[in-house]
């Protein structure tokens, strides 16, 4: 089997797959190489095997714990990805894996005390975080508290019952739940609060929310790994971006990324990580002004000819795109 690109290089076989919830499924996978790789880390995924379409997944694994490599995805209607691993792989089948990345790890930001915080698909990292730190570092003070539509969405329900941990409802009462959304009193109660490192992974929104009351709180160390947030509407004002191959005109508004306005309007970019790091969705800018916050994976070469990684470059006017 060919490798479909030199970003997933690394051939994995499908060993089984497990249902987690109604919509979510663990796939273990075996590699055959050495794959070293740190609790909380992604990597990128060639879907259908191919050099087009690759996506980010959580490694919800612990490296030195668990027996196979395992990614867990929630499967979303319309979802390239998603659609494909939950309903398509099997067992025995083979998936194209980018080497591990990102710094949303507890090696990164070793702590004495920790606060995880999780909810929906989001307690991939931090699962994977918790068994790391009860291996490793037994004698670290670990809160952690994971955040469910309803007792039945809960992922890795068999595993919770080995670590202390606060489990909140949004809908249907169950035992060994607070039922409702987190609020920032349950925040506040949590001991030695402004001591802890905290460490939060879901929707952007309440991701948005946690970190504001944890930071009211007093919370200084406060990392989030971001999930991606489905296109918007097309922008009908704001700054133009124009392609030369087709020829089209579209807008961006204010404070959106490149990709984002690109996505927004259908135009053809690849995308995988959108965070600056995997380097899929390089594009070259013919003119304009603009600031980046990440150029990974480009050369000084490619920086000077007007590439830019869409995923982290920000107009600031009217761009022209080669």
């Amino acid at each position: 089997m060919t490798m479909p690109t030199s970003l997933c290089p690394y051939r994995m076989q499908v060993h089984h797959i497990k249902q987690e919830t109604p919509d979510v499924w663990t796939l273990s996978l075996f590699c055959h190489d050495a794959w070293p790789y740190e609790a909380g880390q992604h990597a990128l995924v060639s879907i259908r095997n191919s050099a087009d379409t690759l996506r980010a997944y959580t490694i919800s694994s612990t490296p030195g714990v668990s027996p196979f490599i395992t990614l867990t995805v929630r499967r979303i209607n319309g979802g390239a990805g998603s659609q494909w691993l939950t309903r398509e792989v099997k067992r025995g089948d083979y998936l194209w894996l980018s080497a591990p990345q990102g710094d949303f790890t507890c090696a990164a930001h070793p702590a004495g005390r920790y606060l995880l915080l999780a909810a929906g698909c989001g307690v991939t990292p931090i699962m994977s975080m918790r068994r790391w730190l009860a291996k490793y570092s037994p004698m670290t003070d670990v809160e952690v508290i994971y955040c469910t539509r309803s007792p039945q969405d809960v992922i890795f329900a068999d595993e919770w019952r080995a670590f202390p941990v606060t489990l909140f409802a949004e809908e249907g009462a169950a035992q060994g739940f607070i039922p409702g959304r987190i609020t920032r009193e349950h925040l506040a109660c949590i001991p030695h609060l402004k001591d802890r490192t905290v460490m939060a992974c879901g929707p952007a929104p309440w991701m948005e929310f946690v970190e504001e009351q944890v930071k009211s709180l007093g919370v200084t160390r406060f990392w989030k790994e971001k999930f991606f947030t489905p296109s918007a509407a097309p922008a009908t004002s704001g700054l133009k971006i124009s392609t030369l191959q087709p020829v089209r005109e579209f807008y961006a508004p204010v404070g959106a990324t490149l990709l984002e306005a690109m996505e927004s309007n259908k135009v053809a970019v690849n995308a995988a990580c959108r965070a600056g790091v995997c380097g899929c969705c390089k594009t070259k800018v013919a003119s304009g002004d603009y600031t980046v916050s990440s150029t990974a994976t480009l050369t000084e070469q490619e920086i000077a000819d007007g590439y830019v990684l869409a995923c982290s470059c920000h107009p600031k006017s009217d761009l022209v795109l080669a």
